[in-house]
């Protein structure tokens, strides 16, 4: 019979070795401003989710989206790839 927890064991100790290159820290870097936009969209959005939405709130998620466009179009035009999906 086979031991199945040994085998996790390597496979899983083998994983937690690796650190991120520095080109994926480049590429995390060239994307902040569309991460922080999508956070602050997000927010915006969890904030409405226990309450009906009241014209401030409407506003705030308004502009979480447009910048959320405008970070997407900017990485876009700086050559950096979007991938569809997230919190927009």
């Amino acid at each position: 019979m086979m031991h199945i927890a040994a085998l996790q064991a390597a496979v899983t100790a083998a994983s937690l070795d690796f650190e991120p290159s520095d080109a994926e820290l480049d590429a995390i870097d060239r994307e902040m401003p569309l991460i922080r936009a999508e956070v602050e969209l997000l927010d915006a959005q969890i904030m409405t989710i226990d309450r009906p939405a009241n014209e401030l709130d409407v506003r705030r998620i308004r502009r979480a989206r447009n910048r959320v466009m405008a970070a997407r179009r900017d990485l876009t035009n700086r050559g950096g790839t979007v991938q569809s999906g997230g919190a927009a």
